[in-house]
């Protein structure tokens, strides 16, 4: 008896759901759509097509192995960011919407200054690249340097940012934050979406994530301000006056990361946005004085 799109479908969304998967079904049908070379919409057009013994092999390893709670972006090896399309493996964070807001705010914070001389943009652990590009891509006239101490990751990166047609206007650096950096080098806007999970929390993190995603790129330390902290003593010398240090925050970590910004960093101007949840969701933070000057 030959299995068609749709009894596959509804046997596999049922077997992830029993292996855990909060979304099975789309997993099924991202995962369905990837072995046969269509795109999702497809497989409803398709819905009562057969498949011969060969799809449904191909089908199956992947369906494995997301039942082994491997996240379906590294299976497919590409996530989306924004409108980008990103090459991701284990080597890299996978780009979470709630990172887009740190985008949207740096966008809108170029976009709203007259600036006499292509701003300067520092994406501090840069990861896929998501950060860097989406910003490149939104505003062109930009010069922009992106960070991460892992050569593999900054391979990635580098490859995304061709995919996207920006590389030229990107300087990869391999750097533990700031390390490798000129340390007469200045810039407008300091973007960085930190690890940023407290130890406590560690064990509470979905398998998907805990146990297949870059744990150095997610730990925070004890409360989950490690990284912060070095960010409130290492970053201002590298902004110019007027510039911008722009971080992603846990949703409760708004009063914690504030005071560091103003205590340890010195900085001003600390406003909180917030995502579409109403959640805290964006620290930024400023030196005083006129940016771009």
């Amino acid at each position: 008896m030959s299995l068609h799109i749709s009894s596959l479908l509804k046997k596999s969304a049922d077997y992830l759901e029993s292996r855990g998967s909060t979304s099975p079904r789309l997993d099924a049908e991202l995962l369905l759509a990837e072995a046969l070379g269509m795109r999702r919409i497809d497989l409803y057009i398709n819905y009562d097509r057969p498949l011969n013994e060969a799809e449904v092999g191909r089908y199956r390893e992947l369906v494995r192995a997301r039942g082994r709670r491997e996240p379906v972006a590294y299976i497919l090896g590409r996530a989306y960011f924004r409108d980008l399309t990103l090459r991701v493996d284990r080597n890299v964070l996978i780009p979470r919407p709630e990172t887009e807001h740190l985008v949207e705010a740096a966008l809108g914070l170029l976009e709203d200054r007259d600036w006499p001389a292509p701003p300067r943009v520092l994406d501090v652990g840069t990861g896929s690249g998501a950060i860097a590009i989406a910003v490149a891509a939104g505003y062109p006239d930009t010069d922009l340097t992106a960070v991460d101490r892992s050569a593999a990751a900054l391979e990635l990166a580098r490859e995304n940012a061709r995919a996207a047609g920006v590389a030229c206007r990107i300087d990869f650096i391999e750097s533990d934050m700031f390390a490798a950096l000129d340390p007469l080098a200045t810039f407008d806007v300091i973007l960085c979406n930190p690890p940023y999970i407290a130890d406590d929390e560690w064990d509470a993190l979905p398998r998907d994530v805990r146990e297949y995603e870059p744990e150095a790129a997610l730990r925070g330390g004890a409360d989950g301000l490690d990284f912060y902290r070095l960010l409130a003593r290492e970053a201002p010398p590298f902004l110019r006056p007027g510039g911008r240090l722009m971080v992603e925050i846990g949703s409760a970590q708004g009063p914690g990361v504030r005071e560091l910004m103003i205590v340890e960093a010195g900085l001003a101007a600390v406003e909180t946005l917030k995502d579409y949840g109403g959640h805290d969701r964006v620290i930024v933070a400023g030196r005083t004085g006129n940016a771009g000057l």
